[in-house]
């Protein structure tokens, strides 16, 4: 197995998000990808450095004009600075606009201003999301270990290719044009789409807390890329408004895209039930490689987690995924319990093992 991450990923060091009301203090840290190499090393695998793939893979994905605010809007918000005005510490947006969320649009229309504050309350979705001096760099980077590993899984001739990509910022709810949930850029899409480069049908598989609601978004009009997401309960948890088991794509994509709404609370037993059900449908699919956006903020303990699901469930979802015998990029998503992220990881590989050999 090979596995990828780059050192510019720890720069992004969010000091601040908004949860119900309130500025906390961030659970994106640094220390959760170090407590994930920590148990890659144990098992003796290597993390390499992505190549430098610029911003093309991205492209494919999200708009030119989000990504140009991505890169520049912090240097824009620190020359707002004036005598009595003083912007933030990191670009947070005071406004957002509506948007009717109509399903037949892949994407809405540019930013119609250059103001950074207009950019802001535009492309970034919540509170969740700020951006400071080296975010951009930590946001790159984690793409292109995400390419790396659809790069590798591609480039194998003979056998069933596995890479891991320890991805941090996350991805999975960032839509083409809009940062939200921790997430700027979407990883497990990106791998997605370079995985087509070799193969004709793809899937993307979330087994995060979360509903992939950004990667539901990405490939909602499209058959070549199946999206299937298993969640706690959105009706009372993040991201709400996304998540539903009616969401079954749009047009050519009508059928590809499946929700797993989980009532709160659920452990092993019923997520791994709930897993199954999906795994069936994603095997009437026959994709010819997956994606799989792997948090661990399902964890019973994690800080901000509804789920209840221990290790014994992150080593099912291993066994399940190896079961299935094909070609798989593992995209590292959330999970927050830093103390026991590692063990989840070793958990989860534990039952792939016997792919790992």
């Amino acid at each position: 197995m090979r596995a990828f991450f780059s050192d510019d990923q720890l720069l992004h060091q969010p000091r601040q998000f908004m949860r119900a009301g309130r500025l906390c203090e961030p659970t994106d840290v640094p220390a959760r990808a170090a407590a994930l190499q920590a148990a890659l090393a144990a098992r003796g695998i290597d993390l390499a450095a992505a190549p430098d793939y610029g911003r093309a893979p991205l492209e494919a994905v999200h708009s030119p004009a989000y990504l140009d605010f991505l890169a520049r809007a912090y240097d824009k918000w620190q020359a707002l600075a004036r005598p009595g005005f003083e912007p933030g510490i990191e670009v947070l947006p005071n406004l957002s606009p509506y948007h009717n969320g109509k399903v037949d649009q892949t994407r809405r229309p540019d930013c119609p201003t250059d103001s950074v504050i207009a950019q802001a309350g535009y492309y970034l979705g919540d509170l969740s999301c700020p951006l400071g001096p080296h975010s951009w760099q930590s946001i790159l980077r984690s793409a292109h270990s995400a390419v790396a590993a659809a790069d590798h899984v591609c480039g194998q001739q003979q056998g069933i290719g596995m890479a891991y990509a320890l991805c941090r910022p996350s991805g999975h709810h960032a839509h083409s044009d809009r940062a939200a949930g921790f997430c700027y850029v979407n990883n497990a899409a990106i791998a997605a789409q370079a995985l087509l480069k070799r193969f004709e049908k793809v899937a993307v598989l979330d087994v995060d807390a979360h509903h992939g609601d950004g990667t539901q978004q990405i490939f909602y009009q499209r058959s070549d890329v199946m999206t299937i997401s298993l969640h706690a309960d959105p009706a009372a948890y993040y991201p709400f408004y996304t998540g539903y088991a009616n969401e079954r794509g749009y047009g050519a994509g009508y059928g590809y895209n499946l929700n797993f709404p989980l009532p709160h609370g659920t452990g092993d037993t019923g997520f791994l039930a709930a897993l199954d059900s999906a795994l069936n449908a994603l095997r009437d699919y026959r994709p010819q490689a997956l994606v799989l956006s792997l948090g661990f903020d399902t964890y019973e303990h994690d800080p901000i987690s509804v789920l209840a699901v221990g290790m014994d469930g992150y080593r099912g979802i291993g066994e399940r995924i190896h079961a299935l015998g094909v070609p798989t990029v593992v995209v590292q998503e959330g999970g927050y319990e830093v103390d026991a992220i590692g063990a989840a990881l070793d958990a989860f590989l534990s039952g792939f093992a016997p792919a790992m050999a």
